[in-house]
């Protein structure tokens, strides 16, 4: 009884033995890489590397899709903006400026897990299947360069790029189209409904699996990862974006360098991996507790902290050094403001003297502009050229001058008869009261006026 114990033990030890190492084995086959990759293979490269790191994060994802969900008018850069302080990965965060690629990973959660799965444990293979779901679509007729993306051969890597860094078209295409006949049956790609607001463009004779919606703006700079064909991993290329560096800023990490990307498992929240391998490479790993780890970002802070008040401390004395190196010459001024009641030599008249001085000038001016106002008095007499001129009416003035000066004679004979009929009577009425002296004088007058020729007054006629 003793040994039959033994060896059922011993068998079962083997057994238990022998079961992670089969399941650390247990691979995805290409047949199920093609099939769980068809729907985002022709995405453009950054899109493509931040999908595959937030699928390794599956509960973050299903948070950010119903916060998307709930902003609905958020989109774009303002989106993630929004979100920037949740404690989501910055993969995550990213997504949420694309909602429906959001909203299809949350609606297949269980595609989303294996496909995070296949990224951590079979990297390059899952960069191979891109590449070769590329290359069908590209023998098919269907992957060409736009005014929407780029589509570049590089060696023996199809690299897809957004033709414009800050607007990226999402597309939603049918892998039964797009690739071609497919050539798994028994694994059948995985197709995604039509998107809401996406359209089909029309070609006559030409059948067309890509729909296109709106684009999306985004910042210079927004994606911080891309893909690396050449040694075939994802790499995070720029970290200077807004939501990468707040993500490492809040935490008291700083950002990590640029370079091969890594998975946090922090983010993981309680999911277990698939791969026992992948599981032990990421828990084997010395997790500091909760408490420690809060240690470690105080400390971090503090340190932050401090090279802060260093660095104002360092300006403040810069400060004062450039103050010392302006103040040399206002220094003296401040010693005689000091010893001002001493110097009595400074409180002297040439206060008084420049008061004289702007007299003058008050007094000299005031002719100068007389003279001008003379001066262009004669300018109005290009004026009489004006008059001059008129030469045109001049056959009209003598037809009607030369009517009415035989009227003048007329007139002016009428009244010569009137008046010496009248007036002499009261001259002579004048003549007998006055004195015989003014009587003379009177004539006298008249007798001068009879030799010059002229008529005598009425007084001289009688």
């Amino acid at each position: 009884m003793t040994l039959a114990v033994r060896r059922i033990v011993a068998a079962i030890l083997a057994l238990l033995l022998a079961l992670p190492l089969a399941q650390a084995r247990a691979a995805y086959t290409q047949a199920e890489l093609d099939q769980m990759l068809a729907p985002i293979a022709l995405y453009p490269d950054p899109l493509l590397s931040q999908v595959l790191m937030a699928a390794t994060y599956p509960l973050e994802v299903a948070e950010a899709a119903r916060w998307s969900r709930r902003n609905p008018r958020l989109k774009g850069d303002d989106a993630v903006r929004a979100v920037q302080d949740r404690d989501w990965d910055p993969s995550v965060k990213s997504l949420v400026a694309f909602p429906n690629v959001l909203a299809r990973m949350d609606e297949n959660i269980e595609w989303t897990r294996k496909l995070g799965d296949a990224f951590l444990e079979q990297e390059p293979q899952v960069m191979d299947a891109v590449q070769e779901l590329r290359h069908r679509a590209r023998a098919a007729g269907n992957l060409a360069p736009d005014e929407r993306y780029r589509v570049v051969e590089d060696g023996r890597a199809i690299v897809i790029e957004p033709a414009q860094p800050q607007i990226v078209y999402v597309p939603y295409y049918d892998p039964w189209v797009v690739y071609g006949p497919w050539w798994w049956p028994a694994y059948p790609p995985v197709v995604w409904a039509p998107w809401p607001g996406y359209a089909r463009p029309y070609y006559p004779g030409v059948t067309v699996g890509f729909w296109w919606g709106a684009p999306v703006g985004l910042s210079v700079g927004f994606f911080f990862g891309n893909v690396d064909w050449y040694y075939r991993h994802v790499r995070v290329v720029y970290t200077n974006v807004h939501y990468y560096r707040h993500h490492y800023d809040a935490r008291g990490f700083a950002p990590r360098a640029p370079g091969r990307w890594e998975h946090d498992p922090s983010h993981r929240r309680g999911v277990a991996y698939r791969d026992p391998a992948v599981q032990q490479r990421f828990t084997a790993a010395p997790q500091a507790p909760s408490q420690p780890r809060e240690i470690r970002t105080e400390t971090r802070r503090e340190t932050v902290r401090q090279t802060e008040r260093r660095a104002t401390e360092r300006q403040r004395r810069t400060e004062e050094r450039r103050r010392e190196v302006v103040r040399p010459e206002s220094r003296p001024q401040m010693q005689l403001q000091e010893t001002r009641p001493q110097a009595q030599p400074r409180v002297q008249a040439p206060e008084a003297q420049p008061r004289p001085q702007p007299r003058a000038p008050e007094a000299q001016p005031r002719p100068q502009p007389r003279a001008p106002e003379a001066q262009p008095r004669p300018q109005p007499q290009p004026r009489a050229p004006e008059v001059r001129a008129q030469p045109r009416p001049q056959p009209r003035a003598p037809e009607v001058r030369g009517q009415p000066q035989p009227r003048a004679p007329e007139v002016r004979a009428q009244p010569q008869p009137r008046t010496p009929e009248a007036r002499p009577p009261q001259r002579q009425e004048n003549a007998g009261n006055r004195s015989p002296q003014r009587a003379e004088r009177r004539e006298r007058p008249s007798d001068s006026r009879a030799e010059r020729g002229r008529p005598p007054r009425g007084n001289d006629r009688s």
